[in-house]
Parts: structure tokens; sequence; C-alpha cells
């Protein structure tokens, strides 16, 4: 999945773009921060941990010092995109930028833009081709104006072209489905009036399949739908708790959508006695295997499923008792080793405060866990690059990531 934050309690106004292509060599100059990680792999019949090796993570800060408002990264090649902001002044001036940034040296490598108005920005994602989309957010006359910019690719760090989906002025994109293979991607939204809305997109090319109007009963975003792509059947696939997370509620509902008809067929979730799941956390998909992964709220479990039977089984994250303080978050899927990762950002093992990144393969059988860093927040952003076996998440602080291979 792409790594986007919600941004919370910012108000967005019309300016000119006032800095633009500023360098960030100064930022660049700075040393390298690291953090110090620790792996533990299961033994035994009880799958007790057991330490297994050191490895040092290097931390990224944004260039202004601006919280992060998503980020990802090119998986075939070394670019990576992030948005930043943060309040300046008491009336609400907000300092934001656009900047790229390098998957190896960790610094940021451009300013793509930069504004010291009201203005802000949110990453939605790098696809097929290093093809980069950004949100724009401003104000009106109290109007909130929302467009969307693409940098074709990322590794020329620019602006230079622009994303219009459909009924632009009336759709709010929750979230589009990570998808660097093919060039059709999986976007998700809702209107004005709270329907929701499902369409594929060519986002380099700025052109759109069929829009799908979604039963708000199933998928309202209160009810916090994960979306993944399945890229061989042309399928979108939904993860969602229909009845908005509640405790002893429904199981979540799994739903696989034809991008190119409408045509949807479910199945119900597992079963976790006894308060249920609640809310779907994250979702992936590999698509060569149709297995999907999600991790769940009420119950710090994660369940695997075959996208083609229905048929599922859950696991319990280590050490958390099913505990919801200890629930998974985000999670991932490499489909080059077969495998789905979890950010757990409150560590049921290792110290105290870590938190864990758990690596599972497509059996749902445990093979490392990864502690020694800080995620920022509850949900904090993960993106992934398979080839390089290299994660990059969100800590420890709102304006870091942190790099660690797995």
């Amino acid at each position: 999945m792409f790594a986007r934050a919600t941004k919370v309690g910012m108000v967005a106004a019309w300016a000119l773009l006032t800095v633009l292509g500023t360098s960030a060599a100064s930022h660049a100059n700075q040393p390298t921060q690291f953090v110090r990680l620790y792996t533990m792999q299961p033994v035994g019949f009880g799958g007790r941990m057991m330490f297994t090796g050191f490895a040092t993570g290097k931390v990224l800060h944004t260039a202004d010092g601006g919280q992060i408002f998503g980020f990802d990264l090119n998986q075939n090649g070394n670019d990576g995109l992030l948005a930043s902001a943060r309040t300046i002044s008491p009336n609400g001036q907000v300092a934001a930028s656009v900047e790229t940034w390098d998957q190896t040296t960790m610094k940021i490598t451009k300013t793509i833009v930069m504004t010291r108005t009201m203005d802000d920005f949110v990453t939605e994602g790098i696809f097929a081709n290093d093809v980069g989309l950004v949100l724009h957010e401003h104000v009106v006359h109290n109007h909130n104006h929302r467009s969307f910019h693409l940098l074709k690719p990322v590794a020329g760090n620019k602006f230079n072209g622009v994303w219009t989906p459909p009924n632009s002025a009336n759709f709010l994109l929750d979230q589009i489905a990570v998808n660097q293979t093919t060039t059709t991607a999986a976007a998700f939204g809702e209107d004005l009036a709270g329907s929701p809305l499902l369409f594929s997109s060519n986002i380099a090319a700025n052109t759109f399949g069929p829009v799908f109007h979604l039963n708000p009963n199933h998928f309202s975003l209160a009810d916090g739908p994960k979306v993944a792509e399945d890229i061989v059947n042309n399928d979108a696939v939904i993860a969602t708790s229909p009845d908005a997370g509640a405790v002893g509620g429904q199981v979540p509902l799994i739903a696989i959508i034809d991008l190119a008809t409408g045509k949807m067929r479910s199945f119900n979730g597992v079963m976790i006695p006894p308060f249920n799941s609640g809310y779907v956390n994250g979702f992936a998909v590999d698509s060569a295997t149709g297995i999907g992964c999600t991790s769940t709220e009420l119950d710090a479990n994660i369940e695997f499923y075959n996208l083609k039977d229905g048929s599922g089984f859950n696991v319990f994250l280590p050490g958390a008792n099913g505990g919801q303080f200890f629930s998974g978050e985000a999670v991932l899927n490499d489909p080059i080793h077969k495998l789905f990762l979890i950010a757990q950002p409150n560590g049921s093992v290792g110290p105290q405060g870590d938190s864990v990144i758990y690596v599972y393969n497509e059996r749902g059988t445990l093979i490392k866990s990864i502690v020694g860093f800080k995620a920022w927040g509850v949900t904090p952003g993960m993106a992934i690059n398979p080839t390089k076996r290299t994660v990059y998440i969100q800590g420890p602080t709102d304006s870091a990531l942190t790099q660690f291979t797995y």
C-alpha cells in the first residue's frame, strides 16, 4: 500500500507556489542518523523468540522539519517522494513542501515545491513507471479546492502533469491500491454525499475506467475499508468492517470487484471470539498466489485468506495475548519472496516501548521479528522495496522515516 497519513486540524488556502525547484543541499549535508535494529526468530514448539543479530537502520528527516503527510518509493529505482507540513503561525499559516529522497543515502534529494501560506500537500503514492501523485489542497472564500499533480517520473524532480478523477469537484480520494507493475490502479473514495466510489485509472495518462457506486452500508469510509489490487485478474480487493468495527459486531467482509464490469463476489472474514475483529487496520494481497493478509483491531491477530475460495485462518501476534493495545497496523506484501510484513506500533516482544515489524510467509509462519525502532503514531505509514528487501516506516518522530532490511 502507498503510505498516506491523514491530515487533521490543518486548513488549506490557495496561493502561488512561491518556491520552485528549491535545493535541499543544506539538509543533505547533515550527518546521516542511525538506529540499532535487532532481529528475533521463533524457536521451539511454543514459538518463543530468540535474539539473532543486530542491524543498523538509517533515519531520514524532512528538509523543513515538517510532519510527513504521505510518502512512497520507487520499487524499481532509488528515488522516493514525500509531502511535509507544519504550522508556523497562530493564524494557521503552514510551511508545506513536496520533497524527493534517496533510498540509499536516506537524504532529501530536492524540494520540488515549498509554500509559506495555508496550502498543504499529501503524497498519494508512486505508481508504474515511477509516476508520483500528489494532492494539493487550498481554500478560496472558505471553499476547499483539491487538485492532483503528477511527477512523470519522480526522479525528474518536477511537476509536469495533472490527474483529474471523474467528477473531481465532488470526489474525495481515500486511497489508491499499491501497484507499480501495471499501468492501471484501483482508486477508492466517496462523493460529497457519502457514496463510496471505486474506479480504475491509468494515472500517468489521466484516463479512467467505469465508476462503480458501492453499498454505503458495507463500504463507507467510517467502516475503514482497506483497498488492494489483484493485478492478475484486474480486480480491486476490499477488506472492510461493515458495522464500523463494533465490539462483538460483524466479522470483516472481503469483497472482490471486477474493475471492468463491477461484478462483485464476497465472503466473510474469520470469526475471532469473544469480541470479533473490529476494524481492519491493514490489508495486502499477493496477486500471483491469490493470498491476502489483514491485521485487525480488537484481537491483535492477523488473518490469511485464499481469495479464490474464501477460506482463511488467524494467527496471534507473538506475546500480544489478544490485547487490543498490541494490534497490528499496516500490512505489506513482498511478492518476490512471498512474505507479508506487519507493523505493530506497540510492540509485544522485545524491549518495552519499541515497535515491531513481523515477517510472515504466506502460510502464516512467523519468520522473524525486527525490533529496535519506534514507529510514529498509532497508524504509521510504511512502504516496501521488495527487490532490495527494504522497508521504510514513519518514525521515530512525525518528520522522520526509518529504514531497515528484512
